[in-house]
């Protein structure tokens, strides 16, 4: 018998973003798969697709017995599978795990717009599984060698209290800037890390780009990204802190699209809006003053270049309209 009470509009609305969403990286998962030549990455990849499968299909389910019509997300129109690689060198581990770091976010936000047992135990589900494989990944990228922890510090061995108002401006009569805490360098550094792959990201979807502005697009968010690093890593060395900044991986010489235009404009979609509440979670943390204001221009540039993106998708009718508060 049928008891569930009928889904809400909050959890019927976080349910379509996560359906195409996880639809999105079904597709990404599969492309890695067929060209990887790291056999336990493969092994890793070809278990998460497994499980995050089932996972859609159960999302399927829950929107067709709402007697309600199927996003369209992504399917294999959306995915060549003859393509040759587009990435190399660790990159579909290392992209993997930002996946499964903005999964994590966003279930949290999703489970606190949902009231429902089956759609809560849904995400927890989730929530675990993305718990699960971004320590796997981690994992493997040490034990690999492609990514290196950050940097250890001397550490206090007493407490104190900030006693001095300058504190938060950054600097003191004098000019000279106060050192970086702890917590503003692992935001700082989260920022490389995830900007490099970002780059070359926006480099591989660049080569294999259909449509030509959709490549410029791509191009731009490249260089975009490209900025950010460079000015991040600008503000640790005035600190005295060299950076131990990954590789990001390498883009191969493919130029054959491996996704359709629609799915790698999405996904960019996406990271600029986990990029987005990254800074915004920058400027709330660092309490010096031109860090804030720092985190604060990258954020209205990543939301700048988000709009464009929108636009170029509403353009070319990829972008699939959420439904609307019919009340």
């Amino acid at each position: 018998m049928h008891n569930k009470s009928k889904i809400g509009a909050s959890e019927f609305g976080a349910l379509w973003v996560t359906y195409h969403k996880k639809t999105m990286i079904l597709r990404i998962l599969e492309h890695f798969i067929q060209t990887s030549d790291n056999k336990k990455a493969k092994q890793l990849l070809t278990e998460l697709h497994e499980k995050l499968n089932s996972k859609v299909i159960e999302m399927k389910e829950i929107i067709q017995n709402e007697g309600t019509v199927v996003p369209v997300a992504f399917t294999s129109e959306d995915i060549n599978l003859e393509a040759p690689a587009l990435f190399g060198e660790g990159f579909e581990i290392m992209f993997s795990r930002i996946l499964k770091e903005i999964s994590l976010g966003m279930y949290t936000l999703h489970t606190i717009l949902s009231y429902r047992k089956d759609i809560i135990k849904l995400y927890r589900d989730l929530s675990d599984l993305s718990q699960t494989y971004f320590a796997k990944f981690t994992d493997f990228l040490l034990d690999e060698g492609i990514i290196q922890k950050p940097i250890t510090v001397n550490l206090p061995k007493s407490n104190s209290f900030v006693s001095d108002k300058s504190y938060i401006k950054g600097s003191n009569l004098f000019g000279d800037k106060r050192p970086l805490t702890v917590v503003e360098f692992g935001i700082l550094y989260h920022g490389i890390e995830t900007n490099v792959i970002g780059m070359k990201l926006m480099d591989g979807f660049s080569k294999c780009a259909k449509d030509e502005e959709v490549r410029k697009y791509f191009l731009k968010g490249k260089e975009l990204s490209k900025e950010m690093i460079k000015e991040t890593e600008g503000i640790l060395l005035q600190n005295d802190i060299q950076p131990k900044i990954p590789s990001g991986g390498t883009t191969t010489n493919s130029n054959v699209p491996p996704f359709s235009d629609k799915l790698m404009m999405y996904c960019t979609y996406l990271l600029s809006n986990f990029s987005i509440g990254g800074e915004g979670f920058g400027t709330g943390f660092s309490m010096r003053k031109d860090l804030s204001l720092k985190f604060g221009i990258y954020g209205k540039d990543t939301y700048e270049y988000m709009r464009e993106g929108v636009s170029l998708m509403i353009s070319r009718g990829w972008l699939e309209e959420p439904p609307k508060m019919d009340v």
